[in-house]
């Protein structure tokens, strides 16, 4: 009879957890255990046989922008990406931490412009994707914490994503959140968020691509990539080997970096096509908080509205959310060039028209810039933006705005 009883415990038990293991998305053992390849294999057969499963195209669009990072950190980690100075690590996607590769390849101006053509592609997949959604209801519950990569690409999924975040924020000053166990169920406003995501980072690679960065590659490339090609290679020191108290070889790559930032403009299509991303991160955000705001229900928000508490126990003001959309509105009509940056020489009755500088690119040169010489073609007489949307910000974030932008988008 106790054999018995036990007996019957241990199958209620088992089933239990079978049922409670049915529940979880299709998509969440491909991320926990970092077979990307084989989920969106398994994720697009059954959206072949069931076209309406969002929750599936949900999980497939995931999936697919998180191995579009896997990829990332392995085309870097395949190349040694090493940076050696802390001014550098504010380079978009460069800075993403891998681990150190004994053997690194020769890195190349060539093979690096590789590395965000591949990210663009990737990312372009994963937002057509996601855009296809269209259920207003669709959920997606994910324990981020366990979500594995495989950054080194020796097949082993064992990076964990919760020790990525970290070190991101480490490098950047930003407190990380703990992910562990941390179970969230992302719903249709953070479809339009992680959408917004895919065109906010595609519109940097694209930005970056229409740009030539050969010569600052080819003359400061070592210092973020442990070998690279470059016609000086035989003349490079050891970047951070002190000479008598004073590291003169890495304050000289700065400068040499800084200097260097003239980028003439190869390929200037790309740049309208990074002015279409932005527009489309202002709409999707807009669209993220429309369907935030309607929520009713409070169950492990990635982003709670002002009623709800969230997953990260971070709880959103309303006026922090009148604030952001403000500043989309006001960010958006700069974009369009309704709205001028005010120039900070002259009389100060011109201002910049941002639309303008990607419709009519010309070569970057940040110390021109800098002194306002390179913002002169870019003049005009209009409407400058509302300095009391920035002053709301201030007020309403305080120093914490940046932090609010990156996690909301």
């Amino acid at each position: 009879m106790i054999r018995s009883l036990f007996c019957f415990l241990g199958i209620f038990f088992l089933l239990a957890q079978s049922a409670r293991a049915a529940d979880r998305p299709f998509a969440e053992a491909y991320l926990h255990a970092g077979k990307f390849l084989e989920g969106e294999t398994a994720l697009r057969a059954r959206l072949q046989q069931t076209p309406t499963d969002d929750e599936a195209r949900f999980g497939l669009g995931a999936l697919q922008f998180i191995h579009s990072v896997e990829r990332l950190g392995q085309s870097l980690y395949r190349f040694g990406a090493a940076p050696r100075n802390g001014t550098l690590l504010a380079l978009p996607f460069l800075r993403l931490p891998v681990p150190e590769n004994p053997k690194p390849e020769v890195a190349t101006h060539d093979g690096v412009r590789k590395i965000f053509l591949d990210m663009l592609a990737d990312l372009k997949q994963a937002e057509g994707t996601l855009a296809e959604i269209k259920s207003p209801n669709v959920r997606l519950e994910l324990r981020l914490g366990r979500i594995r990569l495989d950054l080194d690409a020796d097949g082993k999924a064992d990076d964990p994503f919760e020790k990525i975040v970290t070190q991101y924020a480490n490098q950047t000053n930003r407190q990380a959140p703990a992910l562990g166990d941390l179970d969230v169920a992302f719903d249709r406003g953070d479809v339009a968020w992680l959408r917004g995501y895919c065109h906010l980072l595609s519109a940097l690679l694209e930005i970056s691509l229409a740009h030539d960065h050969r010569e600052l590659f080819e003359n400061t490339g070592h210092l973020l990539f442990a070998r690279v090609e470059s016609p000086i290679s035989a003349a490079l020191v050891v970047p951070g080997r002190a000479t008598g108290g004073f590291d003169y070889e890495s304050i000289a790559d700065l400068v040499a970096f800084i200097h260097l930032i003239h980028l003439p403009v190869t390929e200037p299509e790309r740049m309208k096509s990074a002015l279409d991303h932005l527009k489309h991160v202002f709409a999707l955000s807009r669209e993220s908080w429309k369907f935030i705001l309607a929520e009713t229900d409070s169950d492990r928000e990635w982003i709670p509205n002002p009623k709800q508490m969230g997953a990260l126990r971070v709880p959103i003001r309303q006026d922090q959310v009148d604030s952001w959309l403000e500043f989309v509105n006001e960010a958006e009509a700069i974009c369009e060039g309704k709205r001028l940056i005010p120039f900070w020489r002259g009389d100060k009755k011109r201002g910049v028209n941002l639309r303008r500088v990607f419709t009519e690119p010309r070569t970057f040169d940040l110390v021109l810039w800098l002194q306002g010489s390179a913002a002169v073609p870019y003049l005009e007489e209009g409407t400058s933006t509302d300095t009391r949307v920035w002053g709301r910000l201030e007020r309403v974030f305080g120093g914490d705005f940046l932090t609010f932008g990156v996690w909301v988008n």
